[in-house]
């Protein structure tokens, strides 16, 4: 573990000196940030794996049950994700500059307008929540069950949005292993939450003797409690280190205060505002993409929520490529060092195109046994495969789309990537998935989504060759 930690004090050195930097230094320092990241990422996506294979263990509508409101929460978990990140990016701006005194100014402001902002979230999803499922089309039999599970997840979004926040604020200062050890354990806290909160009481056979279990037997809405306590417990330990222990950002340095100023919070409107649209507005294309699926049946709706779930372990290591990619590039725009900032986009943006390449082959592979963890149910399996083998085509280039992401995101560019991102999503997935559902049922629907990924990255590897990302760094300064 002490190697990990050693990149930390590495990417400062290289940051701030002013030799050039070799690309074997640069893929190792994007591969060891990108490992705990990685791990951070997986760990993520594990707890909604937990939380399926357990619903699905109780039979196919509660399952479907949790597969039409996901998408939903989605939404409400992007909008939290966007409020930190336009608070973290410029935090790697300021220490990428030599100024940790003004990031720890920037991360109390954030704490207040995070709590208030969260807060707001969470009425506005408990309002909705006992419509959203007929909103959805659900059918009545899941309805009930949907709510619930929406209903306890958004009401728990401040607890979602610090352990976002915390653990933004330590990536962007160089330490993304913490992040990724409490995600570890995030992950173990929820099979031991759900273990006992979506089970009843009952007889387990322990090295081959009958054990009583206790358990509260609350199902489906057992599976949303038990992930919303493990994640505030992961928010509790992130933010105590990030406050109290973290050598850059520690407030116990120095007093200050806590009051919002305006040019903080115009830069992370700038920041994180196109950023939330986006993930606003790409979340409901995945409700649409619920809505059209619906129609096909409950088998088709777990199918699709399964299939989801089953291929983001496979793109999860890009998305930690692409927060590892965000440091990179949001500490060396930072320090005004362009040309390394370009050439960390580069070389992380081709190490997530052969993560996930690699990926997308072991996936095609397993696709039967990753469904098979999830249900027993014969229908859903078969639907689900068919799913994940014609997504594997698509990763190379989803892969490019996520880390160059990362990369304009470090550099403070989230307005045109939001538009571009919407228009893919939008203009091709929505309206694709609505043609070939019909006829393909949930394959056309898959097939639409690997067509559009392609198209995703291709049009974000002509941005990123274009260079035009790297030139809102000096608009923000101005503000």
């Amino acid at each position: 573990m002490n190697f990990l930690f050693k990149e930390k004090r590495d990417l400062a050195t290289v940051i701030h000196g002013k030799q050039p930097v070799g690309r074997r230094e640069q893929l190792r320092l994007a591969v060891s940030l990108s490992i705990p990241a990685i791990v951070a990422q997986i760990s993520a996506i594990v707890m909604q794996y937990i939380d399926a294979s357990m619903v699905g263990s109780l039979g196919a509508l509660p399952a479907a049950s949790i597969g039409l409101v996901t998408t939903s929460t989605w939404i409400f978990f992007g909008l939290v994700s966007a409020c930190s990140v336009g608070f973290s990016v410029q935090v790697a701006h300021l220490l990428g500059g030599g100024n940790p005194k003004g990031a720890r100014e920037v991360l109390r402001q954030a704490l207040v307008a995070a709590f208030f902002y969260s807060l707001v979230l969470a009425g506005i999803g408990v309002a909705i929540s006992w419509q959203l499922p007929v909103w959805l089309g659900g059918e009545p039999a899941i309805r009930h069950n949907a709510t619930l599970y929406f209903l306890i997840t958004v009401a728990a979004m401040p607890l979602f949005q610090f352990s976002y926040l915390s653990a933004g604020m330590l990536r962007s200062s160089g330490n993304l292993v913490f992040p990724g050890i409490i995600g570890t354990v995030m992950c173990a806290l929820d099979v031991v939450f759900n273990f006992f909160l979506i089970f009843p009481t009952r007889e387990i056979h322990l090295f081959g003797h009958p054990v009583t279990m206790p358990g509260f037997g609350f199902g489906v809405w057992g599976a949303a409690l038990g992930t919303s306590l493990a994640e505030g417990v992961g928010a509790v330990i992130m933010l105590l280190k990030l406050i109290f222990f973290s050598k850059e950002m520690r407030l116990t340095s120095e007093k200050g205060s806590f009051r919002l100023r305006r040019g903080c919070m115009k830069r992370a409107f700038h920041i994180g505002f196109p950023l939330g649209i986006e993930r606003f507005l790409t979340s409901g294309a995945q409700v649409m993409i619920t809505i059209i699926v619906a129609p096909l049946g409950a088998a088709s709706i777990a199918a699709n929520a399964f299939a989801v779930i089953a291929e983001s372990i496979c793109y999860m290591p890009g998305y930690g490529i692409g927060d590892a990619t965000t440091t990179l590039v949001g500490q060396s725009i930072g320090a005004g060092r362009q040309k390394l900032t370009r050439q960390f986009a580069w070389t992380s943006t081709w190490l997530g195109m052969g993560v996930m390449t690699a990926l997308g082959a072991v996936m095609y592979g397993i696709a039967p046994w990753m469904m098979e963890i999830m249900t027993s149910d014969h229908e859903i399996i078969h639907l689900g495969v068919v799913a994940l083998r014609t997504e594997a085509w698509a990763e190379p280039m989803y892969a490019a789309s996520i880390v160059a992401y990362g990369a304009f995101v470090g550099a403070g560019d989230t307005l045109i990537p939001s538009f571009m991102n919407l228009g893919s999503m939008w203009g091709v997935r929505v309206v694709l998935a609505a043609l070939l559902a019909p006829v393909y049922g949930l394959h056309g629907v898959w097939i639409a989504m690997a067509i559009e990924l392609t198209f995703r990255g291709i049009i974000f590897l002509i941005r990123l060759k274009s260079g035009a990302w790297m030139l809102r760094i000096n608009k923000l300064k101005a503000m």
